[in-house]
């Protein structure tokens, strides 16, 4: 590979999906440190001309920050190996095996890792009458940053599928107990984060101001964060991701390591500097900029 101050890297982001805003701001930080770092850096908003505009810059290396639907789902990634442009993060097919909920739970419970009780079903089904128990949680097949998610409980009267829910939606068992995450770096699980809010996880305590603390490493039994990094490597494994990837957990600690639930794996998380992956990265020593030339060093076609 060139060397850096040679080195073209582009750096997509934005998009059409629901997460375009958080995807601008990984995108920022990411060229600015990749700037830092001593590479040629120029940022594409990614739409329709996509690959013309990638065509006409002929980057030595594609660094993907979409998140959500066409970026984060093998759409760009399969648009980039028809470029053969090297690409960061999963292939086409993992990609698209993460994207998919109820695909990746499949996948999962064949590799023997914990998954919620969960079924794809319609709008007029998830309407009609309670499909599971409650209480349990109405989703997105394909989605992130819980964008569209409802949680159904006895006395919820409003509607159960979301205004913001956009396309196949799932069923799945509601997973009491604490929110914990691990990323997946370079072969090998990072550290296990504690993530504490008010109320559920959902988008305003992921991305506002004090939405949610960060505790790392988490404050829980050794058994149970074995657990979570063999559970978040296996899971990563499973679907064959490449680059970074963050398991997100349920764990109801009344149940010890029996609680722990796998609720999906990112391909792509967030990467802003206080995003739980470049923090889970810097816990283990490696800075921001050390992350992104990491990755940038990682890129390839064939993913």
């Amino acid at each position: 590979m060139s060397s850096r101050a040679t080195l073209h890297v582009a750096v997509v982001a934005g998009g059409p999906s629901a997460e375009r805003g958080v995807s601008l701001s990984s995108g920022r930080e990411c060229a600015a440190a990749l700037r830092g770092a001593g590479f040629r850096v120029t940022e594409i908003d990614a739409g329709h001309s996509l690959a013309e505009d990638l065509k006409a810059l002929s980057p030595d290396v594609a660094f993907n920050v979409l998140h959500g639907r066409w970026g984060e789902d093998g759409c760009v990634q399969g648009l980039l190996e028809w470029l053969r442009i090297p690409y960061t993060h999963s292939g086409v097919l993992s990609s698209a095996l993460a994207m998919d909920k109820q695909l990746s739970k499949a996948a999962f419970a064949s590799a023997g890792l914990p998954v919620a009780e969960g079924r794809r079903a319609t709008r007029d089904e998830i309407e009609a009458g309670h499909l599971l128990p409650l209480p349990y949680v109405v989703k997105p097949v394909s989605g992130g940053s819980s964008v569209g998610v409802t949680i159904v409980r006895e006395a919820m009267n409003a509607a159960r599928v979301s205004p913001d829910a956009e396309g196949p939606l799932m069923v799945e068992a509601f997973a009491p107990g604490r929110e914990l995450t691990v990323t997946v770096m370079d072969g090998r699980a990072l550290t296990v984060t504690d993530i504490l809010c008010d109320g559920w996880y959902d988008f305003s305590a992921k991305y506002e101001d004090g939405g949610s603390r960060h505790v790392l490493p988490a404050d829980v039994p050794p058994d149970v964060f074995g657990a979570c990094l063999d559970y978040a490597f296996r899971a990563h494994e499973a679907l064959g991701c490449r680059g970074v990837s963050r398991a997100d957990f349920r764990w109801d600690e009344d149940r010890g390591v029996d609680g722990l639930i796998l609720l999906e794996i990112n391909t792509q998380p967030g990467m802003t500097r206080t995003s739980l992956t470049p923090e889970q990265a810097a816990h283990r020593g490696v800075s921001f900029p050390e992350l992104v030339t990491w990755m940038v060093e990682d890129a390839s076609c064939d993913r």
